[in-house]
């Protein structure tokens, strides 16, 4: 029985085991790999961005509709309350002729076919030109998501490395005011050392909480920036931010001709000598087929299926041609083209500066990598040296040694070199991540 009894008091125990479980699984663990995956996936502009790929293709089947026989159906009915007459004179005599019946019916139907007009032409090629640019445009946004979210990503993880400098800083002092506080009580130590101590270790405290707050904000940050629910709890393994050794190889000058903005541009180059060349072509001729037949009916009567005399029913068909000659617009087209010329020189201007930023972006990628590299190798040696400082000022303080003022200025020291390494590794990793981009190998971050 007692047996039972104590299976029966360890349920509760397995139950709590299973939920505290469940609550860590729920918890996704998430990788830079995983975050830039869910991003190219669920983030909200790039998802506009390929829908925008769709209405392209429906563009350019609206462009083609021009191109295709028009068909258009027709029909009416007409009641004649007064009928019109015609007066004429027959032989001397005046003669009244009605003009119709009192109802009237038709229905019909009109072809349309070009055979020849350069504007719709061109517009097709127009709007299969926008379908590429329209891809191009999703391919550049998600390179900025890509950007984007690993920028965020190893923000993250360094105030997260920051936050574990200042738990490490808080138990130094801990450590520390239980001497100056024991040092204090058997007369060894004055009470203005122990308040030193307390304002240190409260204004640590509170940086440790500004510092947690900013974290949350930056998660949030992430999560938006990845279109994930900013609800969902995710970790971030710390080893994504690795140390850093050494440069990677560096190229005299990037190809250009990888990037995709350099194709964007060509892509609106393309359209931009298209748009000019439909308004050229408003000066063409234009050729159509026309065809068309009508059906009508004529009866006194609302019955135009009777067969009575007063009822008459026939048919009449057209097929032609329809040449329109375009001769004087008021130079309207002309100084669309004109326009149209002024567009073209501007794209040439905007290529030569995007030419330009894009090759002092990777300039400076590499001259950021080579800065941080230096920073990252000082400031580690300067970190290692500061906590070997602090150790030992720490040392002697308990000794009788040293003062706590040179303790308190240690620790400073400390605190100070080591977010400087942290800050000099974030900076690193952006300037890598241009450095990648600049390559345009942006989306290698996704492998």
């Amino acid at each position: 029985m007692n047996h039972i009894i104590k299976q029966l008091k360890l349920i509760p125990l397995l139950l709590l085991g299973l939920l505290i479980a469940d609550a860590a699984n729920a918890q996704q663990t998430l990788t830079l790999k995983d975050a830039l995956n869910y991003a190219t996936q669920n983030n909200v502009k790039l998802r506009k961005a390929k829908l925008d790929i769709d209405g392209g293709k429906y563009k350019t089947q609206e462009v083609r509709a021009q191109a295709l026989p028009q068909l258009t159906g027709n029909a009416g009915l007409t009641y004649n309350p007064i009928i019109g007459q015609l007066v004429a004179n027959f032989g001397g005599t005046t003669q009244a002729i009605k003009l119709g019946q009192n109802w009237n019916s038709s229905a019909g139907i009109q072809l349309s076919q070009q055979l020849f007009n350069q504007q719709v032409f061109t517009g097709l090629q127009a709007a299969k030109s926008s379908e590429e640019y329209y891809n191009l445009t999703a391919e550049l946004t998600e390179e900025q998501i890509i950007e984007l979210v690993a920028n965020n990503y190893y923000q993250v993880l360094v105030n997260k490395e920051q936050l574990s400098v200042i738990d490490s800083n808080i138990k130094n002092i801990q450590l520390t005011e239980k001497v100056v506080t024991n040092q204090y009580e058997n007369g060894l130590a004055k009470k203005i050392d122990v308040d030193r101590i307390k304002v240190k270790l409260t204004n640590l405290l509170m940086q440790r909480e500004q510092t947690s707050s900013g974290i949350i904000k930056l998660e949030n940050q992430l999560k938006f920036a990845m279109g994930m629910p900013v609800s969902t709890a995710v970790i971030l393994p710390i080893t994504e931010l690795t140390e850093v050794t050494q440069l990677p190889q560096f190229a005299d000058s990037i190809a250009l001709d990888n990037r995709t903005e350099i194709k964007l541009l060509n892509s609106q180059d393309k359209l931009l000598s298209l748009q000019r060349k439909a308004y050229v072509a408003e000066y063409y001729p234009s050729l159509a087929l026309t065809g068309n037949y009508t059906y009508n009916s004529q009866s006194d009567s609302f019955d135009f299926l009777s067969s009575s005399p007063a009822s008459i029913a026939y048919g009449a068909s057209a097929v032609g041609l329809t040449l329109k000659v375009p001769i004087f617009n008021g130079f309207l087209t002309r100084s669309k083209i004109r326009q149209a010329d002024v567009d073209i020189k501007k794209a040439k201007q905007d290529r030569r500066e995007s030419i330009n930023n894009l090759n002092m972006a990777y300039e400076n990628a590499k001259a950021d990598l080579r800065n941080n590299m230096i920073t990252i190798i000082s400031q580690k040696r300067n970190a290692e040296l500061a906590d070997e400082i602090y150790k030992s000022t720490q040392n002697n303080y308990n000794n009788g040694l040293a003062t706590l003022t040179d303790l308190l200025e240690t620790e400073t020291s400390l605190t100070e070199a080591q977010n400087s390494y942290t800050q000099a590794l974030l900076n690193y990793k952006i300037a890598e991540i241009q450095l990648i981009k600049s390559n345009g190998n942006i989306k290698s971050l996704l492998k």
